[in-house]
């Protein structure tokens, strides 16, 4: 259960930032959230001016209970029913037909919208006492590091934001599963908090991860949660020496070690041991991004985790902070 610091008396005046068309910060389990009026197009505008965030990008409607689903979409299919079952409240987002309550500028026009149920304690008393749907994408500058912690929000956005509930460090760390759940056979759009493995588990068939569908959603960006340092990608068995070269050439190089190579002598500025639990992994991925930002490196070397389990997810932003240059 995650540290809850937000009061009775934060969460009453978060809500009345709300209804006066402001910014709220909120925790969820998986990342810190820049929240809006869902149904007030003016206060959803604001979203995408504190961000940065081209106005195309749809955002994410997050909801109280699963019984409201319906309040804010159309059309459910039975299995985006059974989804919201078992994974609500969770790290999981089901794109549905946008019902006549939500407003374009939510969905980057389109006529889809993401919803999901967080499983943070905040954000659903702040839901519950808002008495309504809120817009929430990551509470950060468009295509960098997500924040996973309160302070990470502040000196982030700093006066953009009108308040910040603080409910402790985010339990799961990487952003929900997105799931196009238009048609009868759902696809994965973006790897996140529950694995394609409990997708799969539930459904009853296999799911492609991550579909090339055309539905646009959060995190598709070429560059997409990346510091300020350049991340480049290699094999587990290349990372030390791949380290090495590029501190001789002058870089100023931090350097994910693979958990195979825990203790293993490198040459680099800094170094993040990785933790052997993916769960770990992802909950202080941003962290690590942020700690190697912060100690002035220029570039960051890292591998990919196997792809399963939570390090899907892990991978899938890793790329995305990679962007085109992945490589040294």
């Amino acid at each position: 259960m995650a540290r809850v610091t937000a009061t009775s008396t934060d969460i009453d005046k978060a809500a009345g930032v709300l209804r006066a068309g402001g910014l709220v910060a909120l925790p969820t389990e998986t990342v810190y959230g820049l929240a809006a009026n869902a149904e007030d197009p003016v206060a959803v505008s604001r979203i995408f001016q504190a961000k940065g965030r081209p106005p195309s990008h749809p955002l994410i409607v997050h909801i109280a209970a699963a019984e409201h689903l319906d309040d804010w979409v159309e059309d459910v299919p039975p299995a985006a029913r059974l989804l919201a079952e078992h994974f609500w409240p969770g790290p999981l987002t089901l794109v549905l037909r946008r019902g006549p309550r939500v407003p374009l500028e939510a969905t980057g026009g389109l006529q889809t919208v993401a919803v999901r149920v967080p499983d943070h304690p905040v954000a659903r008393e702040l839901l519950h006492a808002f008495g309504g749907g809120v817009t929430a994408p990551s509470a950060n500058r468009f295509g960098s590091v997500s924040p996973t912690t309160a302070d990470d929000v502040r000196a982030e956005l700093g006066d953009a934001v009108d308040f910040v509930l603080d409910g402790g460090p985010c339990e799961v760390g990487v952003e929900s599963t997105i799931v196009d759940a238009t048609a009868d056979v759902p696809t994965i759009l973006r790897p996140g908090g529950v694995t394609r493995e409990d997708l799969e588990s539930v459904l009853g068939h296999p799911l492609a991860v991550p579909s090339t569908g055309g539905v646009r959603v959060p995190g598709q960006h070429p560059s997409h949660y990346a510091p300020r340092a350049r991340v480049v990608l290699v094999e587990p068995d290349e990372v030390v020496a791949a380290s090495e070269e590029a501190q001789e050439r002058g870089h100023r190089v931090g350097v994910f070690l693979p958990p195979s190579f825990a203790g293993a002598p490198v040459k680099a500025h800094a170094v993040v041991a990785l933790p052997a639990s993916a769960a770990a992994y992802a909950r202080g991925l941003y962290g690590y991004l942020r700690e190697l930002d912060q100690q002035g490196c220029d570039l960051i070397v890292a591998s990919l985790p196997p792809q399963q389990g939570l390090g899907l997810a892990i991978a899938n932003r890793l790329r995305r902070a990679a962007g085109p240059r992945s490589t040294p």
